[in-house]
């Protein structure tokens, strides 16, 4: 205990309090010889497990994206979410990209993209109830939804049509189509999108039951077998 404190540079009260509480969850584990030992817990080792096996999807869903980028000749994301932010997994582009801000590994607000509306929309509400006290509508564009109320009639919008769009509410020039995809269990496990240069005449509509069924494939390809609507 008194090395741990020492490399975390923490008051031994606090140390032991942190430490008491990932033995008691199971995330540390104490071998309590002359000396208490303290190393990996089962808890820890299994969530550590779970997070490799759910990457081993990014190999079977590469394929499908590099192809869908250069099928509508835009950027294609695959995104998960974390807490209150969506983080891009995966990036394709076509032949001659237009320059986005998000790369892999980079995280955006829920509440204006569409990774984040989709994800969302098919989350359980205890879940996306949780997510809410969290979330800070903060205002990028003038078209941001800047509350819970408006963002929830957003994510039933979503629901009834399969797919959500970031209508300019991150930046002011790009816009975004995302769809859910599924995963085995029949849980929302992320989403994809397709983001390029806003242009009045594009029907995004159009353009989201496109990704939408991709969403779809996705999900197939990955075990689910539920309703897809």
């Amino acid at each position: 205990m008194d090395e741990i404190c020492e490399k975390l540079d923490l008051p031994k009260t606090s140390g032991y309090d942190i430490v008491t509480t990932l033995v008691h969850t199971g995330m540390i584990h104490v071998a309590r010889e002359q000396k208490q030992r303290y190393t990996i817990g089962l808890t820890a080792y299994r969530i550590g497990i779970n997070y490799t096996n759910n990457l081993d999807f990014i190999s079977a869903i590469d394929p499908v994206l590099k192809a869908f980028s250069r099928e509508v000749g835009k950027t294609v994301f695959f995104g998960i979410r974390s807490d209150d932010a969506v983080v891009y997994i995966c990036k394709f582009e076509p032949e001659n990209p237009i320059i986005t801000t998000a790369t892999v590994g980079t995280k955006n607000p829920i509440h204006c993209t569409s990774l984040g509306k989709a994800i969302m929309a098919f989350t359980e509400e205890e879940e996306v109830g949780e997510a809410l006290k969290r979330m800070n509508f903060k205002k990028h564009t003038e078209r941001t939804i800047l509350n819970q109320e408006a963002f929830l009639k957003e994510l039933e919008q979503v629901r009834e049509k399969g797919y959500a769009l970031d209508a300019r509410e991150l930046e002011e020039h790009m816009e975004c189509v995302g769809a859910p995809v599924f995963g085995q269990d029949g849980n929302v496990m992320g989403a994809i999108s397709v983001s390029s240069l806003y242009k009045p005449t594009e029907d995004y509509d159009a353009l989201g039951r496109l990704v939408h069924e991709k969403g779809k494939e996705l999900s197939r390809l990955l075990g689910y077998l539920g309703k897809y609507e």
